[in-house]
Parts: structure tokens; sequence; C-alpha cells
């Protein structure tokens, strides 16, 4: 954990589209208040990169600047990202997604799983927010071996009645659904990398190739982004090389930007169906328990791998909007009435509800120059109680 530092107000890189001037203003002076030590932010709107800034350190003890091409590891924004692999494999017909997920991993039926559907455990529903065994680096090497604790875990309730958040096992169970499916049995990571990093040429990575020099990797500050997750024993580099689809994910805003933009626009370079989309942009259905989640406490709707907005929580221009972010002030959102994909990575540890503040300030800036809706809470007009 580094400690306090300061950025010059100056340190900003990068451009933006005439017209978008105000979320430079907003990126720069979050910087100059020391809000972020480091951090990126990017826009791509119609498959044009119309925001593209970077600026600070990406380490503040040492005084490294923050490069055009910095990595960060982004946390739970990896969720959204790994997602995406999961679209691909329903468009080409691997993954139907109100079958049952044992018809594609008959172990998982153990404990009364045997009912739960692909959508389920996508959304938060499921009942597999923890694991019982614990889960070390040995296991993380292993697919096959990781798969029999996620198949033997009992739910920590009925299945498909309640959402509670999966922070750290979304990732793990979504990979071997996946693995299961496909048919070159591919986990979530190698399945990104090859169906979607490489089609879009974003340097994103859901376990860290070693050709990547790791003095490019940002560091945190303030809160270590590993501590409390997982006992795993290995410093977050080496952790960083395994396959982590909840929350190891590193990349750059620009790769994540043009990845939510993709979608945004139609997926065509995925090779997305029109019934896919529809699926990512659909209403939520609350399940039948409310959709008050468990884990968060909150009223945050999940769906596909996705977080959606809802009353309080602005997010994108509309429902159709769709985001995941990460604990650390991370997000990535595709805006489909907008046609944009948004994307902000900070390197000083930051905590929000649902997300953090500096990212709603840059969204906000972002909808008033293209005439979208506000972002921030405040800015909403308040509605009137009945009788008034």
């Amino acid at each position: 954990m580094a400690g306090h530092v300061r950025t010059r107000p100056d340190q900003v890189d990068g451009d933006v589209a005439p017209g978008l001037g105000p979320v430079a203003d907003t990126f720069r002076h979050q910087l100059a208040q020391n809000r972020s030590i480091g951090a990126a932010c990017a826009v791509v709107r119609d498959g044009e990169l119309v925001v593209d800034l970077w600026g600070g350190l990406r380490d503040g003890a040492r005084g490294l600047p923050w490069e055009g091409d910095t990595l960060v590891p982004v946390l739970s924004t990896t969720k959204g990202m790994a997602s995406m692999a999961v679209a691909v494999a329903h468009s080409r017909g691997h993954l139907d997604l109100d079958a049952r997920v044992c018809a594609y991993w008959p172990g998982f039926a153990q404990h009364g799983k045997d009912a739960v559907t692909v959508r389920q455990l996508l959304s938060h529903q499921a009942g597999l927010a923890a694991l019982d065994a614990p889960i070390d680096s040995e296991l993380l090497g292993d697919p096959d071996a990781l798969a029999v604790p996620l198949a033997r875990q009992a739910p920590l309730w009925e299945p498909g009645t309640r959402q509670g958040y999966h922070a750290v096992t979304f990732g793990f169970y979504a990979s071997e659904l996946l693995r299961r499916a496909d048919p070159a049995g591919r986990t979530i990571g190698l399945a990104f990398a090859e169906d979607v990093a490489a089609p879009l040429g974003v340097d994103f990575h859901i376990g860290l190739p070693d050709h990547i020099d790791g003095e490019r990797l940002a560091t945190f500050h303030a809160v270590h982004p590993f501590r409390g997750i997982l006992h795993l024993g290995a410093a977050p580099r080496g952790l960083l090389r395994h396959e982590l689809p909840s929350f190891g994910g590193v990349g750059d805003a620009r790769g994540i930007a043009r990845a939510y933009g993709t979608l945004a626009t139609g997926g065509r370079q995925l090779g997305l169906r029109p019934e896919t989309l529809a699926a990512l942009e659909a209403p939520v259905v609350a399940p039948p328990g409310g959709r008050r989640d468990l884990v968060l406490h909150s009223d945050i709707p999940f769906a596909l791998g996705f977080a959606r907005g809802f009353d309080g929580f602005p997010l994108g221009s509309d429902g159709r909007s769709y985001a995941m972010a990460g604990a650390g002030g991370s997000i990535g959102m595709a805006d489909p009435t907008l046609g944009i994909g948004f994307a902000y990575t900070p390197n000083r540890m930051g905590f929000g509800s649902p997300t953090d503040p500096r990212e709603v300030a840059l969204r906000e800036a972002l909808c008033r120059c293209l005439g979208g809706p506000p972002q921030d809470p405040a800015a909403r007009p308040r509605r009137r109680r009945a009788g008034r």
C-alpha cells in the first residue's frame, strides 16, 4: 500500500473530440483536487474513440507517470468483460439462457441446484455467493479440480427466489459453465482473449500474460486491492497471472470503452445476434422474493453478468444501458441509446454506493455534452409524493 502522494493538475494527456471538453475539465479537476493519484477515462461513440484521457501517476510512491499504455487491475469491472465472452457463446448457440446449468455441467446438480438456470446463475440468483471450501492458488490453476468444490457447494437461499451479489464466486461459476458449453472446452479467460479481445484489438486480460511487463501496471493507493478477497499467499502480480473472472482483470480504459461501445452499437465485430443484444438490454425481472440484494443490501438489479440502473441511481440514457463497476472506482458501461461505451480506471481506491462518485461526475459531464439525461441522482428532478 503506497503512502500519500499528490499529483500536479498539468499531468494529463490524451484528447477529446470537439464538444466534449467538459469531460476533460472534470477529469483534470479530479486530479488537481487529489481525488485520484492517476487515472484514465475513455469513451467510444459509434465506433470512434472520442475521449482518450490519462493522467497523474501510475505509481505515486515512485513518482512514475501514467502512460498511454498503462494497465490497471479493475476488480469487479472484470465481471462485465468476462460476461462478454458468455454473450458471444450465446450468440454462437453454445448456451441457452433458460436451460438448466446441469444440462451442461451434470455435477452442478448437487444440493438442490438441479433446477438453477443459466440466466439465474448469471444474474446472482443461484444462492452461491460464498464457498465453504477454501480456494488456493493450486486450485486456481486447475479448472478440473476447482469444479469439484464449486459443484459441491450448497446454496445459501433457494435458487431463483432472491438476488445476492456473487462478488468472488460469479466468475468461477461462469467460467466453468462456459468451459462445459464451449466446443473447445475453453475457460472464460481464454474465450475472452480469442472471441472478444482479439477481434476488437483491446488490451484487456483475464489472466495476465507472462509477456506483459509488470512496470506497465498501475499501483493502487489507499487500500490494497486484494486484501480480504482471497487468502492466497501470493503477491498481487503473481495472483493476476491466474484467471480471476470476478475481480482479477487487467486492462486500460480505452479497451474497456471499445468493448462496451461495440456492444452498444450492435456487436457486429463480435458476431452478436439480435437475440443476444435484446437479452442484454431487456428490463430486469425481479425474483419472487423482491429486488433487494441480500449481500449488497441495495436495490441494484443484475442480469446476465451486468448491473442496471434503478430508482436513485441513473445509468446512461435509459433502461437499456448496462454496466459493471469495480470496488476501487472503475467502471465500464454500454449506452445503446447514445451508442457509447464509457470507461474509467483510477488507482486511488475509492468507494461509493453503488459506484464511485468520480465516475458519476465524468458520466454526468459526458451526458450533458451529448444531450443525455443527468447521471448524478441529485441533478434529477424529485418525484412528487401523492397528494402534493
